[in-house]
């Protein structure tokens, strides 16, 4: 295709046009052994206004960039108003980032979602995040060799020089630690020592959550998130709804054995979470992003596939950060992992500049495998 030919970029219209912006990136990746198709209904109903709980805080855009009448890229293009309200700032994001490797499509969609911003009155754009910090959110810039876990996204080398090029700069890193809960040796003795005296000293007692009591277990979660992580780097806290709609999509994935609370032993009161997963995106890839005809059966098989376990949050409330409640829910992984398929995966996001969990991390003989990258540009 002659790369004279210009470019046009447009919004989404109709159901056609939503077919391909999810299509594409199958187009895009399908020779790519590390990407992991989505299931394309799922994708459907994420990117659905009235099914996203998003869009009770938030609303977007969606774009398709054309040349000669064909699909090469696209960009989502959203405000969340929650988290400027939150911030007080006047932030735009954008997201669902895939283009075939060429400069001029990288800066007509990036410019075409920083044109919709500025004129909501946002004075900066980040991203990329699929439509939060708490989906599928930064560029992969370190690890594409290896295949993403759940709520990660996967892109060719290209795509960080083609964001570059277009104008934006580096915000944040996101880290993720691969742990492998089999090896105790290479934990540092003083992290059983902590876990030991959780409840003789402090009073704190761990236990499972249950899936009969997911939306209420979640709240609990909702309160930690809230009090451990309001001072991070794109921080939002959790709605009514998004939580109706993260217990819906965790019913799919849940397995109690990863699943962790602490509490007090007096007050019920939930002082830690934990929320860590199989990997959902093993049977993802033999599913090929259907259903029908054969993708269901992977999935009714999905406790003989999933081997991996993603740990998606793992937080303390400010007030019992050093009572040894971060060191038991480490331990109780590890006991997860003698009893079930699972004997290890991957740990975040971790912000790069999150010392403490960094560090912890180190303690667990933990090592980084894959960096994503947050990018911003002034509007």
């Amino acid at each position: 295709m002659c790369r004279a030919v210009p470019v046009e970029v447009r919004a989404v219209s109709g159901r056609r046009d939503l077919t391909r912006f999810i299509d594409l990136p199958f187009a895009l990746h399908a020779n790519h052994q590390q990407w992991v198709p989505p299931l394309k209904l799922e994708r459907r109903l994420f990117l659905n206004r009235r099914l996203n709980a998003f869009f009770s805080h938030g609303e977007a855009e969606y774009f398709l960039a054309w040349r000669a009448g064909r699909p090469l890229g696209r960009v989502s293009a959203h405000v969340d108003h929650a988290y400027n309200e939150f911030h007080g700032q006047r932030c735009g994001w954008f997201g669902f980032l895939e283009l075939e490797d060429d400069e001029q499509i990288a800066r007509a969609l990036l410019d075409a979602a920083a044109a919709w911003l500025q004129a909501r009155g946002c004075e900066r754009m980040v991203g990329p995040a699929d439509f939060s910090m708490n989906d599928e959110s930064g560029l992969l810039v370190d690890g594409y060799e290896l295949r993403p876990m759940l709520r990660q996204p996967w892109h060719p080398p290209y795509y960080q020089l083609r964001v570059e090029q277009a104008g934006l700069v580096k915000v944040i890193d996101l880290l993720m630690w691969n742990l492998e809960v089999t090896d105790r040796s290479k934990v540092l003795p003083v992290i059983f020592e902590l876990a030991e005296k959780l409840e003789g000293e402090h009073g704190i007692r761990m236990r499972r959550m249950r899936r009969r009591h997911l939306r209420r277990e979640l709240a609990a979660f909702a309160e930690v998130y809230n009090a451990a992580w309001s001072g991070n780097w794109g921080f939002v806290p959790y709605s009514e709804k998004d939580l109706d709609g993260y217990a819906r999509e965790l019913q799919l994935v849940f397995d109690k054995h990863w699943c962790m609370v602490a509490e007090r032993i007096d007050t019920r009161e939930v002082v830690g979470v934990a929320l860590t997963f199989p990997d959902i995106n093993q049977v993802l890839a033999r599913m090929r992003g259907r259903l029908l005809p054969w993708g269901w059966w992977h999935f009714v098989r999905k406790g003989k596939i999933m081997d991996r376990v993603r740990v998606g949050f793992l937080g303390v409330k400010p007030g019992y950060q050093h009572t040894g409640v971060a060191a038991k829910l480490y331990v109780e992984h590890f006991n997860a992992a003698a009893t079930r398929r699972q004997h290890g995966g991957e740990m975040g996001w971790i912000l790069e500049t999150n010392t403490a969990m960094n560090r912890g991390m180190e303690a667990m003989g933990g090592r980084i495998v894959k960096r994503y990258r947050i990018y911003g540009r002034e509007l």
